[in-house]
C-alpha cells in the first residue's frame, strides 16, 4: 500500500462512515479496485477497516467534544460519586445508559460473528452490492412513513436496544452502521438529525472496541500492511469524517435521505454489473 494509496482510502473511510453508504462497501471496493485485498488473508483487511476507523471515532469526539464531555461527567457522578436511580439521573447521565445498552447487541453478536465477519464473503460483491440495494429501499419506505416528530432527548431504554440491534446489521457489509441505525431512528419517529446524532454517539463503543480488538488480534497481519500506511489513512480519516458529520446533520435538518437512497441503488448497480 502506497502512501496515496493510504490517503484516499482514509478519505473514503471518514466519507462513507457517517453518511448512510456504507464505509466498508466503499472500503472493499476500493480496495478490490486497488488490488490490495489478499483474499488468502481476508482478515487483514478487515482488521484495516476497523483500525482505521478509529479516525473516524476521533471525528465524532472532536465533533461532539462538549455533548461527550456533559454525558461522561454526569454518568460518572451519578452512578459512582452521587448514586441517583435511574428514574432521577439527569439527561445527560440518561444517555450515556442509552449507548452503553444500546452497544450490548453489537458487542455480544460482534464477537460471536467475528470469524464470518472476517472472512472472504464479507469482501464479496455479490453481497456488498445487494446490500446496498436493498438497505436503500428500506430507508426509502422508512423515511416516507416515518413522523420524525422526537428529539433525541426523547429516546429511551427500549429505543436504544431497537437501534443497538439494527447496528448489528450492519455486520453485513453494504448495509452501512449509520444507515441502518438511522432507519431505526426514523422507525422510532426520531428527526432525521436526531437519530443521526444518537447513530454517531451510539458508534463510539462499537468502533473503539473493534479497532483496539482487531489492532491486537490482527497486529502481525498489520505490519505488513504498514503502520506508517495504517496512521496517515487513520488521520485522513478524521478529517473526511469530521466534515462528513458536519454535512449530513446540517443536510437532514432540510432534506429528505432521498439522495443517498438513489446513489446507494446506483451504487450496488454499478457493483453488481461491473465488478461482479
Amino acid at each position: 500500500m502506497s502512501i496515496l494509496e493510504a490517503i484516499l482510502l482514509g478519505i473514503v473511510q471518514g466519507l462513507s462512515e457517517f453518511i448512510p453508504i456504507s464505509s466498508t462497501a466503499h472500503l472493499t471496493i476500493v480496495g478490490k479496485w486497488l488490488d490490495l485485498i489478499d483474499p488468502n488473508k481476508p482478515e487483514s483487511w478487515t482488521a484495516f477497516i476497523a483500525v482505521v476507523q478509529i479516525g473516524t471515532l476521533l471525528a465524532v469526539l472532536l465533533y461532539f467534544y462538549k455533548d461527550i464531555m456533559s454525558i461522561s461527567k454526569a454518568f460518572l457522578k451519578e452512578n459512582l460519586t452521587k448514586r441517583q436511580s435511574f428514574n432521577k439521573q439527569s439527561s445527560e447521565s440518561k444517555m450515556g445508559w442509552l449507548i452503553v445498552i444500546g452497544s450490548v447487541p453489537i458487542v455480544t453478536i460482534g464477537l460471536a460473528l467475528k470469524p464470518i465477519i472476517e472472512s472472504n464473503i464479507t469482501k464479496d460483491l455479490n453481497v456488498i452490492g445487494t446490500s446496498l440495494i436493498i438497505l436503500a429501499i428500506i430507508l426509502f419506505v422508512v423515511d416516507k412513513l416515518s413522523k420524525r416528530v422526537r428529539a433525541i432527548e426523547s429516546t429511551n431504554i427500549k429505543d436504544a436496544l431497537i437501534i443497538g440491534l439494527a447496528q448489528c446489521v450492519a455486520l453485513i457489509p453494504g448495509s452501512s452502521r449509520s444507515g441502518t441505525t438511522l432507519t431505526a431512528g426514523l422507525l422510532l419517529g426520531l428527526k432525521r438529525d436526531a437519530a443521526a446524532k444518537f447513530s454517531f454517539l451510539l458508534g463510539i463503543p462499537a468502533i473503539l472496541g473493534s479497532g483496539l480488538l482487531e489492532l491486537y488480534s490482527e497486529f502481525d497481519n498489520l505490519q505488513q500492511i504498514g503502520f506508517l500506511e495504517i496512521t496517515i489513512a487513520t488521520i485522513a480519516s478524521a478529517i473526511s469524517g469530521w466534515l462528513a458529520i458536519d454535512f449530513l446533520l446540517k443536510f437532514l435538518k432540510k432534506n429528505s435521505t432521498l439522495l443517498f437512497v438513489v446513489y446507494r441503488i446506483l451504487a450496488g448497480i454499478f457493483v453488481l454489473s461491473y465488478f461482479v
